[in-house]
């Protein structure tokens, strides 16, 4: 049986989900939508790597 490379997207992306929905569930500026210095980074990165991460998928669909 061959290993499977590992996807380092993927597995940034899902790694920037779960910081993300982290400091969410414990922060109530970025619960109310408020500026957060602390979240703005983490929420962005998750952002960015979600935006390549589908972009890589639909660009494989093709």
């Amino acid at each position: 049986m061959t290993a499977r490379p590992t996807d380092d997207l993927y597995v940034r992306y899902m790694k920037s989900f779960e910081d993300s929905t982290t400091h969410l569930g414990a922060c109530a500026a970025c619960q109310a939508e408020q500026p957060c210095e602390t979240g703005e980074p983490i929420h962005e990165r998750f952002g960015r790597l979600q935006d390549a991460y589908l972009a890589r998928q639909k660009k494989q669909q093709r």
